[in-house]
């Protein structure tokens, strides 16, 4: 493998399909994790997800599952095993929230448990708040919360007014403010709480759920997911040790933040798990239902929606699991021992680099599952709108996920943000790239295409879509400079091209990855795979190319752009409709998700 791609870089350089990591790659281990947690989801909470979603904030069927995975090391996987863990990184983390996810409610509780709820202390705790804690996390004994958004500090977390003062006699953190819309909130037993000092420094800290002041409101009546605990968790001169402050004054904002990165990733991975579960019961059921006489899956239109869903999961799982190599093949080259009191220093810098992936993933597996699970309810008709079939809770269950973890609108707008800002601090060589860029672009090429070069036309179109998001960055902040990060329209128009670049890309290097050591009949199913995807991919690159250039150019320079854009966009998709219908029914065949 060549030298590891850094974040942002798939943008201005051309990637190699040995450079990823694909779900094809995963271990035997990886695999065996995933199998075990397959089976404790459909054995164990499935037949009691309905009865978890309906039990008017009775909690106790979920915090009994929740102690079943622990006793089941599900727990487990993050944690240092000094600690009873398993330490298996962010891919295995990824594997088995992909299995979780199609139980709602209780994967959104074990997510927020294991994921931001556990991930602070591990990371910045000391020696003995973690020996402490977090065996009592790991077993599934205590459940843990995160707590950082407040009733009028949403997206805009530094805003929060929660406030720590410490006591006279320098024994406690004295807190008060409340925060809102805690998963977990009233189960759990322990919160990571951010809070500001009375200076203005921002800090983090463990708090015990019956330390004095604290206290638990109203579960909150939610749309989705109501098998979770949502609630306030306020705090009125709330008593907190000195010795529970997590990490030091002045850096729990990074705390925040670098957790929520990684929450992302996760989200991504628990998004595709869900999606492949939903698609799953809808053609099970398309193939039951009848109408005209015959198995609707026997008719176009809803084989389209199939092939459109399972090429929409396709690109999503090879992203997000692209983006879990990347993370642990940078965490492999630490070269501090993990025992080392400096470690996670290096660990958070590594992670840090991809914060681009980690947004592009959040929000394109998001918007992803919105679409599977709208085509699912639509599948059904009119029984998708009964709660007594599926549809309905995938459907409500799935919207939260384009607000959890910081709206896809604020990730939208850290993507070009975070790429601009390596760009400036010369991190990645944008300005020079983007003037190598337009002189391509408007230097007309008549080069034939290699057609002996397995997808050779989805290549050529991926090198242009890059081309062409470069022009634009760079037009765009030529125009605006330095006040471009208040241009929102412009840069939400360029994160939908990165976005959709990433994911094509994902989605062709893991096809051609794994091409060779494929049968006949599923090299074909890859092929067509890869043309709906790239198809559909390319439509929404090319509106977003549109909008960015109309926003941001006029005159001359707006007619060549645009002219540039449609030479960049053109696709050869001869045979979509075959491609569409072979897709289809393979999954229709088979009944299941075909990768």
């Amino acid at each position: 493998m060549s030298e590891l791609l850094k974040g942002g870089e798939f943008l201005i350089r051309e990637v190699s399909k040995d450079e990823i990591f694909t779900p094809e790659d995963l271990s035997s281990e990886q695999k065996q994790m995933m199998e075990t947690t397959e089976q404790f989801i459909k054995n164990e909470i499935m037949p009691d997800v309905d009865a978890m979603d309906n039990s008017n904030h009775n909690f106790d069927l979920l915090v009994s599952h929740l102690k079943q995975a622990g006793e089941l090391g599900l727990f487990a996987i993050y944690a240092p095993e000094e600690y009873d863990g398993l330490d298996l990184g962010l891919t295995t983390g990824a594997c088995v929230v992909e299995k979780i996810a199609p139980a709602g409610s209780f994967s959104v509780a074990y997510a927020a448990h294991v994921g931001i709820g556990t991930l602070p202390l591990i990371y910045y705790g000391t020696k003995e708040q973690k020996e402490k804690y977090l065996p009592k996390l790991v077993s599934g004994e205590w459940i843990s919360a995160y707590c950082l958004t407040e009733p009028d500090a949403g997206t805009d977390a530094l805003g929060m007014r929660a406030v720590a003062k410490l006591s006279d006699d320098k024994k406690y953190y004295i807190l008060n403010g409340t925060k809102q819309f805690i998963t977990n909130g009233s189960i759990a037993d322990l919160y990571t709480v951010f809070a500001k000092t009375e200076d203005g420094q921002f800090v983090a800290f463990l708090v015990e759920k019956n330390f004095e002041g604290v206290s638990v409101g109203r579960e909150e009546d939610k749309m989705g997911i109501r098998g979770s605990s949502t609630v306030q968790i306020m705090f009125d001169n709330a008593k907190i040790p000195v010795e529970n402050l997590l990490g030091k004054i002045g850096e729990g904002h990074k705390i925040a933040f670098q957790v929520l990165d990684e929450g992302r990733f996760v989200l991504g991975a628990a998004a595709v798990g869900a999606a492949k579960a939903a698609m799953e019961d809808a053609v099970a059921y398309a193939n039951d239902r009848k109408q005209f006489g015959l198995p609707i899956t026997k008719f176009g239109a809803i084989k389209e929606k199939i092939a459109d869903m399972v090429s929409g999961i396709y690109a999503s799982e090879s992203l997000a699991y692209r983006l879990a190599g990347l993370y642990d093949e940078r965490v492999a080259t630490i070269d501090v021992d993990k025992n080392d009191p400096e470690y996670y220093k290096f660990y958070h810098k590594a992670l840090e680099d991809y914060a681009v992936e980690c947004s592009i993933t959040k929000v394109f597996c998001s918007e992803m599952l919105d679409k599977v699970v709208d085509e699912v309810v639509q599948i059904y008709g009119g029984y998708g709108f009964i709660k007594e079939y599926p549809a309905e809770r995938y459907y409500r269950d799935s919207r939260i996920n384009r607000i959890f973890e910081g709206t896809n609108e604020i990730n939208r707008y850290l993507v070009p943000g975070m790429l601009l800002k390596k760009g400036m601090k010369g991190e990645l060589p944008l300005v020079q790239k983007s003037k190598e860029a337009l002189d391509i672009m408007m230097t007309p090429s008549f080069e034939e295409l290699d057609e002996s070069i397995r997808f050779i036309k989805e290549k050529t179109l991926v090198s242009n879509l890059k081309t062409m998001f470069l022009v634009l960055a760079g037009a765009a902040v030529q125009k605006y400079m330095d006040k471009i990060k208040k241009e929102q329209e412009v840069l939400f128009s360029l994160a939908d091209m990165a976005i959709g670049i990433f994911s094509m890309e994902s989605t062709l290097l893991r096809a051609d990855k794994v091409y060779d050591n494929l049968s006949d009949a599923k090299k074909q199913i890859v092929e067509d795979v890869v043309k709906v995807a790239t198809f559909n991919l390319n439509e929404d690159i090319s509106k977003a190319a549109k909008k960015a250039a109309y926003f941001v150019e006029e005159g001359d320079n707006l007619m060549a752009i645009v002219s540039g854009i449609r030479r960049f966009t053109k696709y050869d998709a001869s045979g979509l409709l075959q491609a569409k219908r072979g897709l289809a029914d393979y999954v229709i065949e088979n009944a299941r998700y075909p990768f």
